[in-house]
């Protein structure tokens, strides 16, 4: 399995939710230098890199006010390839992002443009410059992880609530059949590009399912806007770990403890439910160090600064 083929995995992820909002991602596809954004821009080997990692789309269209409201689908079309351009390596870090220039690159106008970059400003990818504009955010070690421990922190209380306040048999069978396609996944002594990408779409299903199975309309928001955190989702730094001997067995104690925390929500033991979040988070971090050792392997790895 090569870097390509881990891309397009990963990709998996998103791509079928961004084709219900835009039909077609837009991928920037120029290669060579443009003076307006002072940045080279690379030709990408693949048809695209969506980065589910960065952002869920769902996240992405609860920005959108009507999904007929033509604008803020524009908008989100505009973010998207935004987002893309990014973490593909399109913009270097600090590079200096201005509406008209990005206006000029794309051929849309700047009302979408400065909405996008405010969204974006907002997911954590790009800061604010006083001047005007915006730049390219880098991020430490330290940045990542503490987002990491964030999710497993707002993850294990979602689960501790479901855990006190109950959970329908209807919502725990939901919950245990994607637990159980998950087995099937992991059940081959190898993982395919296939069985990765499958692994990824279930394993970000499980976890949207704890707000669910909490009941709490603001557990569940604040579940989306952690797992919006550049680099803290689920599925983060799964491919960190792609082309290790170890790769399944990651997988396999990850699902153990998909499997413990069910448990513990439906014995009603909210404060074991809550310390196998916590823990759980704990093997993304696992996975951070394999990616600032090897940024390549991980869409926009290379904005996670390495330690001096």
């Amino acid at each position: 399995m090569n870097l390509n083929d881990h891309r397009r995995i990963f990709r998996a992820d998103v791509l079928p939710h961004a084709g219900a909002i835009n039909g077609s991602t837009g991928c920037i596809h120029k290669s060579g230098k443009n003076p307006d954004l002072n940045q080279k821009i690379v030709k990408f080997p693949f048809q695209c890199i969506q980065f589910g990692a960065m952002a869920s789309i769902h996240s992405l269209v609860s920005h959108a006010a009507d999904p007929h409201d033509e604008g803020g689908s524009h908008v989100v079309k505009v973010q998207l390839k935004l987002r893309e351009l990014i973490l593909a390596g399109g913009l270097e870090p600090g590079a200096r992002i201005t509406e008209l220039a990005v206006a000029e690159k794309l051929g849309v106008s700047r009302t979408p443009i400065r909405a996008a970059l405010m969204r974006l400003e907002q997911e954590g990818l790009l800061q604010a410059w006083p001047s005007g504009g915006y730049a390219v955010r880098t991020f430490s070690e330290r940045d990542v992880a503490d987002a990491i421990a964030l999710r497993g922190t707002i993850e294990g209380l979602a689960a501790q609530s479901a855990a006190q306040q109950g959970v329908t048999p209807a919502l725990l069978a939901q919950a245990h059949a994607c637990l159980d396609d998950i087995d099937l996944v992991l059940a081959t002594p190898t993982l395919d590009d296939q069985a990765f990408s499958r692994y990824v779409v279930l394993n970000r299903q499980f976890h949207q399912m704890l707000g669910e199975l909490s009941g709490s309309a603001v557990l569940t928001r604040e579940l989306e806007r952690v797992a919006s955190m550049p680099f803290a989702s689920p599925s983060g730094f799964v491919l960190a770990q792609a082309n290790t001997p170890q790769a399944r067995d990651m997988l396999i104690v990850a699902q153990d403890q998909h499997r413990q925390v069910l448990d513990a929500i439906e014995r009603r033991e909210g404060a074991r439910a809550d310390a196998i979040m916590r823990e759980h988070s704990r093997l993304a971090e696992r996975n951070l160090r394999e990616a600032v050792r090897r940024p390549e392997v991980v869409p926009g790895g290379r904005l996670i600064q390495q330690p001096h």
